[in-house]
């Protein structure tokens, strides 16, 4: 698929009209049209279906339209059923974007994730709530809090190991949710009942972000309403999901322990007037921390295991240099720091399959981006797969070489064009934690096993507000 053309539009807030033409010629026309203010305007990507705009392309190839659109301009508006939505396709205005005070978490895909994260949680929060929200769970994932959960980490990935038989076929998805899911209860929960609630919560997300995303590109608003199976396997899941959240912390008040945990912190934190925050913050709160954060880490356990599959040199070398820096003991939390070779299998994995491929900001004010003018109001859209695959920013852009992430070499990738835990305040405050249980559940499994794919196995990408292996079924073979 391509993008077409920039095509004729209506005129925009602006008071201009797009020009019309050749493809060559009205795209540069676009590109240098400004207006009254001197600003650019952004050109229109063409093939939108009236009604639709470009939701169907975005159902129907996603990937690759979004990685297209750079071939069209630093910015390119799009449209969302009746909604403009201005595309930002370079890694410097992305890294602008994220930085700048004029734009908040707000647009179509926070809308789409509200019915699961809520609007009181620190994932969808703007301004000082948000502020006092990070100044709760901080404490939880500062760097020198993250060590205290290297036996817990250690632990996990080791008895992963020991599940499965050397042989047997293992269902990747339902076994990285497993480990996800109990590493984030055990370490910030201290939650020690998760095994069917794993379960229970890889099966609604996959559900819940199906739909989600296509409410998000596809905003057909009323007909989500009805009572159309779809729509009944979404609310069910749903509903899950937050049943499950109502369970844990029910079970931790009934039970009158407070350990020193990111749950306790948020049962005895208080508002800025000094008061408990209420059970729908706590609520909230809850499912930020299992929900995207389980499927975001169980999504990069999944391509991990099949980067190992595919590429078995590497899963050979993270293996020589477990063995040199451990000398056959198992790894522990201590030893990830002087695995070069794993942390770059982890970075190179995030690069080419991000478990966060799509993000939207909302412009607050009148405002630019890039020289490009920006209405207040306007939704913008930017997919960290498609900038982190950019041909100007990586030599061999889709190879998989972890290498590149070698110091000699990661001096020659463009800033922002690598920002798997985005920047500024809404960075990802769990960075250093979801790199030190990747790294080394990836050093433990690579150790002991090499992979190789089962007859039907399916790692297509599958897309949602989350990219995962359509089935990724693997046989760990004992080395």
């Amino acid at each position: 698929m391509t993008v077409e053309s920039v095509t004729p539009d209506a005129p925009d807030a602006s008071g201009t009209t797009e020009a019309s033409g050749t493809t060559e010629a009205s795209d540069e026309a676009a590109r240098v049209r400004t207006d009254a203010t001197g600003l650019r305007v952004a050109p229109v990507a063409g093939g939108g279906i009236p009604g639709l705009g470009h939701g169907l392309k975005l159902v129907r190839d996603p990937l690759t339209f979004m990685s297209q659109l750079r071939d069209h301009g630093d910015i390119v508006r799009l449209k969302l059923g009746p909604k403009t939505v201005y595309a930002v396709t370079t890694p410097a205005l992305t890294g602008a974007l994220a930085l700048s005070p004029d734009y908040i978490i707000s647009g179509p895909l926070w809308e789409s994730l509200e019915g699961l994260l809520g609007k009181e949680g620190v994932a969808t929060a703007n301004g000082p709530l948000h502020r006092r929200q990070r100044r709760t769970i901080q404490p939880a994932f500062k760097l020198d809090a993250i060590p205290a959960y290297g036996p817990i980490i250690e632990e996990e990935a080791h008895a992963l190991t020991e599940r499965w038989a050397s042989g047997e076929p293992v269902d990747c998805t339902s076994e990285s949710f497993r480990i996800a899911v109990r590493v984030a209860a055990r370490c910030l929960l201290r939650g020690q009942y998760m095994d069917e609630r794993a379960e229970r919560l890889c099966v609604a997300l996959a559900t819940v972000f199906r739909g989600m995303y296509r409410r998000m590109v596809v905003p057909l608003g009323p007909l989500y309403k009805l009572p159309l199976p779809a729509n009944r396997e979404f609310n069910r899941a749903l509903a899950d999901l937050h049943r499950v959240v109502d369970e844990i912390v029910s079970e931790r008040r009934a039970s009158g322990q407070k350990p020193d945990d990111l749950l306790t912190a948020l049962l005895e934190a208080k508002d800025d007037n000094g008061d408990p925050i209420g059970e729908q913050e706590i609520h909230d709160q809850v499912v930020a921390i299992l929900t995207p954060g389980s499927e975001t880490i169980a999504s990069t356990i999944m391509w991990l295991l099949q980067a190992l599959a595919k590429h078995p040199e590497h899963g050979d070398r993270v293996r020589d240099e477990v063995l040199a820096v451990t000398g056959g003991r198992p790894v522990a939390f201590e030893d990830i720091h002087k695995l070069t070779h794993t942390n770059n299998v982890v970075v190179e994995v995030m690069r080419l399959r991000p478990a966060v491929w799509i993000l939207t900001r909302r412009a607050v004010t009148d405002t630019e981006l890039g020289g490009y003018r920006i209405p207040a109001g306007a939704d913008i859209i930017y997919s960290p797969y498609a900038i982190q695959r950019d041909p100007k920013s990586y030599a061999r852009n889709l190879e998989f070489d972890p290498d590149r992430w070698l110091p000699e070499r990661v001096k020659d990738v463009p800033k922002f064009a690598m920002r798997p835990f985005s920047v500024g305040n809404r960075k990802c405050p769990s960075d250093h934690f979801s790199m030190a249980q990747l790294s080394l559940i990836t050093a433990a499994l690579a150790t002991k096993y090499r992979f190789e794919y089962v007859p039907g196995s399916d790692d297509a990408t599958h897309v949602g507000i989350t990219l995962r292996p359509n089935r990724l079924m693997l046989r760990p073979v004992v080395r």
